[in-house]
């Protein structure tokens, strides 16, 4: 087999892996690739999500990829498909419409599940929302536009998304968080502060140190939720920011390492050879602080899906950045550079 010949499949259409797939094929115009999805969707840009939630942007505007483009460059992109299984010693990757598609690399770029709210009452109740997808988005913005009042749950960036979302829809927007401010892995609480005083300034209501523990549906949509500090928080829609759940499962049954995620060195490579994992999913080994973590950035996941590439086709570079994440934050703008965990 020479290297024209060479047989990719690529498991998850996000950033990571599509610009993987636009890689190998500029480097190798007779190789195969398979990219797979579960979403409906060619890529598009999960940065540019809040801005839609906002009404900013139209969802025109968050694509970024359409099928042609990958038509023209015979990448086979397979949506709406979940693998069921990954064969390391024969090299096969399994589909759930029966496919078996052989590889000679492979590359893991599923990133992961939004954790859903679990509480009582929460079952049967509908308008609870995650945002991760651009389909959340579009259905959280459909009962944006009948309702009055939201609550967002969750110290995270995108329970903020959410605060920012509803309050530029001119809804009665509550923030409820446990931590005793938000993102409290990294900010201090000064830092806290500062990000309460701009959520105020748009109306915004911010609770501290509580969480939900019941919702109590009335005609199986939220009627108003109960906290653990006794709360009674009146709401129509609920939006979730409890992070997420890296979507590791589909190597369960293989000898890749994983641990908080698909452990790979420093050419993002895991312990089997010719399987790679890029984006969200990797904890890779970051020569910079000369230890292994995850990054969950939308900057981090193309250029792992650059380097990837690379070094799928028989490349030895190894990835070397600073991690950086930007986000706007209602009327401002917050960055964190490097890792930023505290312990």
């Amino acid at each position: 087999m020479t290297t024209h010949d060479r047989r990719y499949v690529i498991i998850g259409n996000g950033v990571a892996g599509t610009t993987a797939a636009e890689n190998l094929r500029k480097n190798d115009p007779n190789c195969s690739i398979h990219l797979l999805t579960n979403e409906p969707y060619p890529l598009y840009n999960r940065v540019s999500l809040p801005r839609f939630l906002q009404g900013v942007i139209v969802e025109q505007k968050v694509m970024i990829r359409d099928f042609a483009w990958h038509e023209q460059r015979n990448i086979q992109l397979i949506t709406e498909t979940f693998v069921t299984d990954v064969n390391t010693d024969e090299r096969v990757v399994t589909t759930d419409r029966g496919q078996r598609l052989p590889y000679d690399a492979l590359l893991v770029a599923t990133g992961g599940w939004a954790n859903p709210l679990q509480c009582q009452g929460v079952q049967g109740c509908r308008h609870i929302y995650n945002f991760v997808t651009l389909d959340d988005t579009k259905t959280i913005i459909e009962r944006m536009l009948e309702s009055r009042t939201a609550l967002a749950f969750g110290g995270s960036f995108i329970s903020y998304e959410l605060c920012d979302g509803f309050a530029a829809r001119k809804l009665d927007t509550t923030w409820l968080m446990r931590g005793p401010y938000w993102l409290r892995n990294c900010l201090d609480f000064q830092g806290g502060e500062v990000v309460d005083n701009i959520a105020k300034k748009f109306g915004v209501e911010v609770i501290h140190g509580d969480e939900i523990e019941s919702v109590v549906p009335k005609n199986g949509v939220p009627g108003y939720v109960k906290t653990k500090k006794g709360r009674e928080i009146q709401t129509d829609m609920i939006g979730v920011g409890l992070g997420i759940t890296l979507n590791t499962g589909i190597l369960t049954n293989t000898p890749i390492n994983v641990r908080h995620g698909v452990v790979v060195n420093e050419y993002l490579e895991t312990n089997v050879p010719g399987v790679y994992a890029a984006g969200d999913i990797a904890e890779f080994y970051d020569m910079t602080v000369n230890e292994h973590h995850t990054m969950g950035t939308w900057d981090n996941a193309l250029a792992h899906g650059r380097i990837a590439a690379i070094n799928m086709a028989g490349g030895h570079q190894p990835y070397l950045d600073v991690p950086t994440y930007t986000s706007p934050l209602f009327d401002v703008n917050i960055a964190v550079v490097g890792t930023a965990e505290s312990n």
